[in-house]
Parts: C-alpha cells; structure tokens; sequence
C-alpha cells in the first residue's frame, strides 16, 4: 500500500528539502531494531528541523489517518520505534534527528534546554563544558538521542543516585497527534498547579505524542569520584554488601551493579581487549562506585576503610581498586560488554526484570531452578542494577542445541520469568519498556483497571490512534 501522491508531497514540503528521504539504502538501519527481532519498512522517513515542521507534519498526518513512528536514536531493545509492516496501511517514520540543538544552558538554575535529537553524550558534554553534570548513562549514549531517552523513560547505571529519566525532565515540549504543541518546557522544581501533564509522555514512547524537546535538570560535578571491582560469593553476599554501603556511604554511592562469572567469562573469551581484573576466579561479582564533592584523597580514604572492613569480616572475598581512569574504563568495559559478548557464546533470551533488591537472591534461585527444569543445560546470564533491583535475566543457549530450536522456546521462558518477577511484586519490564515486544505480557500480567486508564489516556490525546500504532497498548 502507497501514500497518496498529493499527500506524500505535502509531507515532504512539511519537512523541507533536506528534511524527507525515500532512499531504501539511507532507511535500511532505521527499519531493523538494534537485536534484529523486529524489521519495518516504510515509504518515506521525514525529518523535521523545527517544532513547526514537526506540528505541521503531524498535522497531515491526522487530516488523512497516516500512522506515524517516531524514532530517535533506534538503540531501543523493546521494537519500539521500528514501523510495522501488518498494519494494514503504510507507517510513516519520524525521526528527531535533525532536532540538535542546545537551547538554554542556566547555570544558576542547574537546568539544560536541549531539542529531541540531541544525542546523550551531546547533553554531557554540554552540561560539562559549564561544569556540571548530567547524569543520565547508558551504554548506548554514543548513538541515542535524548527524545528517545525520554519517550522510553530510560534507566542506565545512575539510576540508583540520581533516578530514571523522568526524575530528570522539568519540562517537555511535544506535538500532539493533530499537530498541535504542548509547550511546557519549565524549569521549575516546585509548580504544583493541576496535573503533572508532562508526566504522560514520559515512558509513552511516542503513543501520545512526539517530543521536540526538553528542559533537564543538572547537578554540580563531582570533585573525586572511585570504582571498585569486588568478588562476593553469592547474590545474598552482594545485597548484604549494598545495605552496608548504603549505610556507611550514603549517596555518594552512585553505581552498584552484579555479573556473574560466566558472564566475565563470555566477555573476556569473545573480546581479547577486555580482562579479567583478578588473578582467581569468583562465583559472583559487583561494580561499585562512588562519587563526591569531597576532596579525592578523603573519599579514597573512606572507601578503602570500608573495603577492607568488608573483606576482613569475609563478605567481599577480593577486591581492586582502580587507580587510574583507564582502570575505571577496562571495568565498565566489562560490564557494558556482557550483552554483545552473549552473541558469540550463541542464542540467548533477554529479560529486563525488576524486584525489590531484598528479593532479588530468591528471584535468582528461584528463576534458575525453573528455567533449568523447563531447558536442561541453558546458562542463566544474569547481570545489571542490583542497587536499583533491576537485573538483566538474560539466557543463553545450552551448549550443543541448536539456535533456532532454543529460540523456539522464547514465549514459554518469558511466561516464566515474567510471572515470577510479578508475582515477587516486581516488574517484566523495568527499563526498556514494551514496545512491540512485550504487548502481549502486558495483557497478560497488566493490572486491568491499569490498562484501561492507560487506554482511556490514548483514546482521549489521540483518538484516531496515528501515534505509534500498536505499541505498548492495543486500543
């Protein structure tokens, strides 16, 4: 099915000359989602330069029914942002990428006004070049956009000091489905006149509307700042570890994330850069760090007090500290490696679960012995944001069973694992959102009163359903 022609010609002079690409080899990598699990097409992709080339598109977009996908960066990991190919109509992909603008940097107010397409290692780097800090990060910060950032409320590794991204977004400035704008791009901490409408849009990724941009709140950087890599013997050992940081470190902590050794193991086989921090190997691991505006040698000070209280009473079996920024840089190298390694190691099943941190060593037992009764031999790769009670229960396949047959069994391990992290009062989805992917395990496990507020919200902001069809929501 086609776009009318006198349509698809007032969308593309809605966008401008350079804002409109029809070239299959230019919307080749827009249309496949980073894992490979879902691929679109679409006749056009349109690329607005301002709010009112946006409004104006989606205006058009309204007028005749034309479904529409916005998409950022497309390093989303849910199929959230790939246009889909069963709908019956043609999907018109919109991209923020030429939204790149840093509008507004207020030092005194620790705010940054930043456009959609602004890439996450942009808005660092704007924040740090007044000396302050944005604290959002996530390994794909190099490529997502900080739109997409916002639509799919992205977590990452900050999560446990400074919150998910909706902690961080005062305003947002976004086109609604027929095309008008709400323009609330305040900066204010304290506003507290009627609904948070801002809110809605925050994690909706791109059903209710597409954002153009954003006011961010910034934080003073830090003055010393240590990372630690740490063996445990266990998930139990690790929570009890993150208590008493919690306890003696307070919010200087900033990162406390858990790898297993196979893990390790996976990253430092399939990439020859990456090695192993210690000489021995241990069952479990944590990546711990903290930040200060202290002075570097009084946080040193303090965290080798605590390690070494730690280790003499035997709940961190060894530990390195790291004494250089390269260090710092191998460890995380580790851990942000873990997921590109599990494709060398064969076909693995992902899952971003979530519980309460105090339930996490039962969610693993529990989670393993299911998962190996249901597939004898399949590895559990389970990593990520202890300290957040987000963990990536990732699955690898067994040893000498074949790809296709393993990912067969895709639907009956999510069933597994999705209910017992809900059933433990935790979540299936905790960072990556649903998006395409997990529609149905959210009509499964959802709340029914949940669901249809939600459906309620889309029918009324968008009643003709042009916005991300299909995601997150049937309606």
């Amino acid at each position: 099915m086609e776009l009318d022609k006198q349509v698809l010609k007032e969308l593309k002079d809605a966008a401008g000359a350079s804002g409109w690409t029809d070239d299959p080899a230019t919307l080749e990598p827009h249309l496949t989602e980073w894992r490979g699990l879902f691929r679109g097409a679409t006749p056009i992709m349109l690329a607005p330069a301002s709010t009112g080339n946006a409004a104006e598109i989606l205006r058009i977009c309204n007028t005749h029914r034309i479904p529409v996908v916005p998409q950022g960066g497309n390093t989303g990991l849910a199929g959230g942002a790939i246009p889909g190919q069963d709908s019956g109509q043609p999907q018109v992909l919109l991209s923020a990428s030429r939204l790149r603008k840093v509008r507004e940097t207020d030092t005194n107010n620790y705010t940054i006004t930043v456009e959609a397409g602004c890439v996450l290692a942009e808005v660092q780097a704007a924040a740090a070049r007044h000396g302050l800090f944005f604290p959002l990060s996530l390994a794909a910060e190099g490529s997502c956009q900080i739109g997409g950032n916002i639509a799919t409320n992205a977590g990452g590794t900050n999560v446990l000091r400074y919150g998910n991204t909706r902690d961080l977004v005062l305003g947002l400035e976004v086109v609604l489905p027929d095309g008008s704008v709400f323009d609330d791009l305040s900066a204010l901490r304290k506003d507290n006149t009627g609904y948070d409408l801002k809110q809605l849009f925050i994690g909706a990724e791109g059903t209710l509307g597409f954002i153009t941009a954003a006011t961010l709140k910034l934080f003073p950087a830090s003055r010393s700042s240590a990372a630690a890599w740490l063996a445990v013997e266990s998930p139990q050992a690790a929570v009890n570890l993150y208590v008493q940081a919690r306890r003696r470190i307070g919010d200087e902590l900033v990162t406390f994330e858990l790898m297993p050794r196979i893990a390790i193991e996976m990253v430092v086989d399939a990439m020859p850069a990456c090695r192993d921090p210690m000489d021995a190997p241990h069952d479990w691991y944590v990546l711990l760090e903290v930040a200060s505006a202290r002075e570097q040698a009084s946080m040193d000070e303090q965290l080798s007090e605590f390690l070494a209280e730690h280790m003499e009473a035997g709940l961190v079996r060894d530990g390195v500290v790291a004494v250089s920024e390269s260090q710092r840089s191998e460890f995380w190298n580790l851990r942000h490696n873990i997921s590109e390694a599990q494709k060398h190691a064969g076909a693995s099943i992902k899952h971003d679960i979530s519980v309460p941190v105090s339930r996490m060593p039962e969610f693993l037992v529990v989670a393993d012995e299911r998962v190996r009764a249901e597939v004898p031999g399949i590895r559990p790769v389970p990593f990520g944001h202890l300290g957040d009670g987000n963990l990536h229960y990732n699955l690898s396949q067994p040893e000498g069973m074949e790809a296709e047959d393993f990912l067969a069994l895709w639907g009956r391990l999510n069933e597994i694992v999705h209910t017992l992290a809900v059933d433990m009062d935790g979540s299936f989805s905790a960072e990556h959102g649903i998006g395409s992917l997990k529609v149905d395990e959210f009509e499964r496990l959802g709340k029914p009163v949940e669901l249809e507020l939600m459906r309620s919200v889309k029918r009324a902001i968008d009643p003709h359903n042009i916005m991300n069809p299909g995601k997150v929501l049937r309606v």
